[in-house]
């Protein structure tokens, strides 16, 4: 055969080339069966991952939102920062209110003995373990205390036990020696710390601080509390005390009062709006990417992965839809009546300054409850993707799973096919090997045979 390779012994036939492409004859058809489904289920999973995770920050947007004070455009101010910070929730309402603190709360703290040893001081000398108890509002805490025991073991145990319930423990050192400072995270008259036990440590035990309540009035109304944050004394204000207000200049009676102030400020307003819009464009930008179809140079076009997919149209037909739907008591139940667009193209969200600023001077109320409530833009929206979004059973986690599974079993087949093949390029060449032996024979007695003859004729010849 002019051209080929031999390989054959026998038959300087080129028996591989033959059996490789008897194999690849057979393995290519469904090798680039399995190789176009592993593409379009890869980049298919990938793409769902994706919109996957746009919703899941879109939907853990719309929860920020629905707890913060973004659509009420309320802002919180104290007019002296230095005795007393304050934040407005949503549910708090226009309003100024004089606040003076007469006395912060304070903890319980307490002060062991004085160890002229330092913190190696061992505070436990028997040989057994000990107990130390600590008790607070009723509730004793019991601390063993092991033989051998430094007074900074016992300060860390303390810590690492109890720390979690309020309890700390530090030691104070000086030139006389060391001691265990003992204090509380919980506040308020009745909240005093004790010490008992058979560990020696209460012996001689002293009050640092006694614990007291706060001291404050509103308006002139006094009030008492247990902590120096205030909660609940105005509605949809929390009130953080710093400091006991400050006597009016030349006056040992009269206090400087704190204005905690609530008021509707419109740059807030918007701001948390274009949060929203932000939050809503980020998610419609992420599908776009895995649906758009891209036209090239030579005009023809390429689809994405999730171009023409039912399920992102679904998607996206589901949140347009709760956007567009009028929502809110107020004379303005849509966000187009405040200036924000619709790309046609896109599907991106906008904000017209103009138009935002002229509605927002007469109706800048009517965007809380566009937003809030459990009818609200952000509960509907939260609702309406529940389906899609579930971690488990939601529609996108049970297409990612199927994808999974359906890459799985194209492994397995791949794994298959790869068997077959072997087996029939074994079998293949065990036939071809055969047939080149059987050739190398028959060439063998061929040669012989004329050998033979020759042999014969030249004796004729001679003759």
């Amino acid at each position: 055969m002019a051209g080929s390779t031999v390989s054959g012994i026998g038959s300087n036939i080129d028996t591989q080339a033959i059996v490789t492409s008897l194999v690849n004859a057979e393995k290519v058809p469904k090798q680039t069966q399995i190789n176009t489904a592993s593409a379009k289920a890869t980049t298919t999973l990938s793409s769902i991952g994706k919109v996957q995770a746009a919703l899941d920050a879109f939907r853990g947007a719309l929860d920020s939102m629905t707890k913060d004070s973004s659509f009420t455009g309320l802002t919180g101010s104290s007019s002296d920062e230095k005795t007393a910070t304050m934040t407005a929730s949503n549910t708090a309402s226009n309003g100024s209110f004089r606040l003076i603190v007469d006395q912060l709360a304070q903890a319980s703290k307490l002060s062991s003995k004085n160890f002229s040893g330092g913190t190696s001081t061992v505070v436990n000398t028997t040989d057994k373990p000990t107990t130390l108890t600590i008790s607070q509002s009723g509730k004793a805490y019991d601390l063993s205390v092991p033989a051998g025991a430094t007074l900074q073991q016992v300060r860390d145990s303390i810590n690492t036990q109890f720390g979690t319930s309020g309890l700390s423990a530090n030691i104070q050192t000086d030139s006389n020696g060391s001691r265990l400072i003992l204090t509380s995270t919980n506040m308020g008259t009745g909240s005093d710390l004790t010490l008992s036990g058979t560990s020696g440590l209460d012996v001689g035990a002293t009050v640092v601080d006694p614990p007291k309540d706060a001291l404050y009035s509103i308006d002139g109304v006094s009030s008492v509390s247990k902590s120096n944050t205030i909660t609940g004394a105005l509605s949809g204000v929390d009130i953080k005390l710093v400091a006991a207000s400050t006597y009016k200049t030349g006056s040992t009676v009269e206090k400087n009062a704190t204005l905690i102030t609530v008021s509707t400020n419109n740059t807030a307003l918007k701001s948390g709006v274009k949060g929203f819009i932000d939050s809503y464009n980020a998610l419609i930008t992420a599908m776009n990417a895995e649906t758009k179809v891209t036209t090239n140079l030579d005009g023809s076009t390429t689809a994405a992965a999730l171009t023409g997919d039912s399920t992102m149209r679904s998607l996206q037909s589901t949140i347009r839809n709760e956007f567009n739907a009028l929502s809110g008591t107020g004379a303005f139940k849509s966000l187009a009546q405040f200036g924000v667009t619709t790309s046609s193209s896109t599907g991106l969200l906008a904000i017209d300054d103009k138009k935002w600023d002229a509605a927002v001077k007469t109706n800048a109320a009517d965007i809380n409850s566009m937003f809030s409530g459990k009818d609200g833009m952000l509960a509907r929206m939260k609702s309406a993707t529940d389906d899609f979004a579930k971690a488990s059973t939601g529609i996108l986690a049970t297409r990612s799973t199927s994808l999974s599974n359906t890459l799985k079993d194209l492994t397995k087949d791949q794994a298959t096919l790869d068997e077959r093949m072997t087996l029939l390029t074994s079998s293949l060449s065990a036939k071809y090997n055969a047939m080149d032996t059987l050739v190398a024979q028959l060439r063998q007695q061929s040669t012989s045979v004329m050998t033979t003859l020759n042999a014969l004729n030249n004796v004729k010849t001679n003759s």
